[in-house]
Formats: structure tokens, C-alpha cells, sequence
């Protein structure tokens, strides 16, 4: 007896693939869990039982002024769990990325244990497996503990399943540690995620430095805090040939240090926040009994200028 395939028929959506310089108005068949028609393109993929009768047997969804598109993949998501549940956890975080229409997740390592170990890592990767709609991808701590003074396993996290390594949330504030981390993910062909922040320049402030922090007696944040570590990580990154991605870019500076590492040769990517696109340090408020602070608005990295925005966008759109 011969398997019956299921079917659906996705009709009248723009389907957008860049990976294959697709962008048009049509219907997408999906069959078996494979693309069987895309538009007016069949792929002999299907052969028995004819296209017709899977049409026919199809489950249709109208998505008339919706996109169609691949699934995407979140590179830097906070799952909190193990340790902070009362924040998030695999289940809510997973279900929460579906409805946004990502099918694969990488999860930081900055949870309670931090994911500095295997047994970690692989307390992670079952409780996904039970808990979660789509894929999770754990990165691994750089150091123990997310401490700076230790490096993890790195080949041991490799083993047991991690994608990447950062300690994010805290910067490896030794340049010393850093390199060494970065000759063993190049060993082991994996990424370090760079949380670029010198601390000491951080020094626990509030908001962006500048005019409005001054205006509002609030302690700022400067854009060198990120563009130390920004320049610092990839001249490691050139120095030891290590794929480098550097975590939630801020500052237009960062931009133009990165731009040019890039043109150098370096193997070097970056990502920005869809906060640090869209809102700058004027969101912090508190300009008038009218307009209180919004703490919503107190994040890390800070919201920045708006030509630091300019910057981004156009950093988003070159690559």
C-alpha cells in the first residue's frame, strides 16, 4: 500500500526566497515536508501519485497580502532557562519565536548554571527536544562560570553540541584569554560571539553620553566603551584568523571599525537590535513631569543618537 502524501497548498502569497532571487505573487505546494511547485515551476521531485491528485488532497491556505518566505534563524536569543524561569523559558521563548516565524534559535549561554560544561549544554538539548516547537541551537560559555579568568572545555562544548561560544552579558575583559579563545574556536571551526564592552568605560551608567544624559544629570554610557572592545576584538580576530561575530553593534564607530576589518580581509559579522534601529536615547524621557522616564528604555548597550541609527542602517545595508 502505497504512503499517502500530505499536502499544502499556500496560494496567493509574495514568496521571498534571497537565496534563490525569488520574489513574486504565487502559490507554493508543499508536499511530504518538501516544495513540490513553486508558481509554475514542478520539480521532478514528484513523480507517483500524479501532481493532480495531491492538489487535490491539499489543505489550502489563503495568504493573500502575506509574506511566504523561509524559516529564520534567531542568531542571539535569551532562553533563561535553566536558572531564570520567572524570565523565560525554552517552552514560552520557542513558542514565542514560531509565532514570529523563526524555526531555529541559538540560545546564549549566560543562564543559571551558565552553559560552561557538557552536561549543560546537553540539559539544554533534551529539554528542547520536549519542550520546544522548533530548533535550539545552544552556545557555549568562553569562559567558566562566564568569569573571565578560566576557559571553558571549548572542544568538550564543541563536542556536545554548541554552535558558538560567548560569555554574553559580561566581555572577556583579557586580551590574553580572548586570543587564546579565539585560536580554539578557530581550531574547532566554530564562531566566538563578542560582547563588546569595556567596563571599566561602562562604569555602570544609565543611558548614552551626551547631551541628553548631561541634561537629565544622568550617568552616561560613551560609544568608546563598545568601540574599545569592538577594535580590540578584531585585531585578535586578524591576529589568530578566528571567525569573530560581534554581538547587539551600537555606535556608527563600531560600524566603520567593522566596515573596514571586513575590506581587510577579516572574518568578521555583526547583528544589530531591531531597538537600536529604530529608538534612540531621546526614548529615555524625563525631560518634563509630562514625560517621566520610560525604563523600558534602559537597555545594554544603550539606545544611541540618531546618527549612530544612520549609521546602522546603513552599515544593515552594505553588509
Amino acid at each position: 500500500m502505497s504512503k499517502e502524501i500530505i499536502s499544502l497548498l499556500i496560494r496567493g502569497g509574495r514568496i521571498i526566497d534571497p537565496s534563490q532571487g525569488i520574489d513574486q505573487i504565487g502559490d507554493l505546494l508543499i508536499a511530504d515536508g518538501k516544495i513540490a511547485r513553486l508558481g509554475g515551476k514542478t520539480p521532478t521531485v514528484i513523480a507517483s501519485p500524479s501532481l493532480s491528485v495531491i492538489l487535490s488532497k491539499a489543505k489550502n491556505l489563503d495568504a493573500t497580502g502575506l509574506v511566504v518566505c523561509p524559516g529564520f534563524v534567531d542568531l542571539h536569543c535569551h532562553l533563561r532557562e535553566p536558572g531564570f524561569e520567572d524570565k523565560e523559558t525554552i517552552a514560552t521563548g520557542t513558542k514565542a519565536a514560531a509565532l514570529g516565524g523563526f524555526t531555529v534559535v541559538c540560545c546564549m549561554a549566560n543562564t543559571e548554571p551558565p552553559l560552561d560544561n557538557a552536561a549543560g549544554v546537553d540539559w539544554v538539548r533534551q529539554k528542547a527536544r520536549k519542550d520546544s516547537l522548533i530548533g535550539v541551537l545552544p552556545i557555549g560559555c568562553i569562559t567558566r562560570g562566564r568569569k573571565g579568568e578560566e576557559l571553558t572545555d571549548m572542544a568538550g562544548l564543541a563536542k556536545a553540541g554548541v554552535v558558538a561560544f560567548s560569555d554574553d552579558g559580561d566581555p572577556v575583559a583579557s586580551s590574553q584569554l580572548m586570543r587564546r579563545a579565539m585560536e580554539h574556536s578557530r581550531d574547532l571551526d566554530l564562531p566566538v560571539i563578542g560582547h563588546c564592552e569595556d567596563k571599566g568605560l561602562s562604569d555602570n551608567g544609565i543611558m548614552n553620553e551626551g547631551q541628553i544624559s548631561a541634561k537629565l544629570h544622568l550617568k552616561g554610557i560613551p560609544a568608546a566603551a563598545e568601540e574599545v572592545m569592538v577594535a580590540r576584538d578584531l585585531i585578535l580576530a586578524r591576529l589568530t584568523r578566528a571567525s569573530l561575530h560581534i554581538a547587539h553593534v551600537s555606535t556608527k564607530g563600531s560600524v566603520e571599525l567593522i566596515r573596514r576589518a571586513k575590506e581587510e580581509g577579516a572574518s568578521v559579522t555583526a547583528e544589530v537590535t531591531p531597538h537600536h534601529l529604530t529608538l534612540t536615547e531621546e526614548r529615555i524621557g524625563g525631560e518634563s513631569p509630562n514625560k517621566p522616564f520610560d525604563t523600558n528604555a534602559k537597555v545594554n548597550p544603550p539606545l544611541r543618537a540618531k546618527d549612530d541609527i544612520q549609521a546602522l542602517i546603513r552599515g544593515s545595508k552594505t553588509g
